[in-house]
């Protein structure tokens, strides 16, 4: 019986270290994708600044459409754009079309 004991012992202790491990593991791969994500976002962050717009433009939040036309160099995005009936209710998502300016 004291055999049996110790035995049982001996494998829920290493079923314990064996959670704890897994719980490392997860608590650090996860602090690794954050830190890997918030790199991403930041370089993308400096590609954008680099790149002029494209034709297609997804709004992003906090954007106006002064914003915008001063970021992709398009003063004329509202007349461009006719399914834009007000210019302050641009909303996250919304697909303009951006022509930068060339001295029209």
């Amino acid at each position: 019986m004291v055999l049996v004991s110790s035995s049982f012992t001996i494998a829920e202790k290493i079923s314990w270290y064996c959670a704890l491990s897994m719980a490392l593991v997860l608590v650090l791969s996860c602090c690794e994708s954050c830190e890997s994500e918030a790199t991403v976002r930041i370089h993308r962050m400096d590609m954008n600044d680099d790149k002029a717009c494209d034709e297609i433009y997804v709004v992003k939040e906090g954007e106006t459409l002064q914003t915008i036309g001063e970021k992709c160099g398009d003063p004329y995005i509202v007349e461009e754009n006719p399914h834009i009936h007000d210019p302050d209710d641009v909303f996250p998502g919304l697909v303009i079309k951006i022509t930068p300016f060339t001295g029209r």
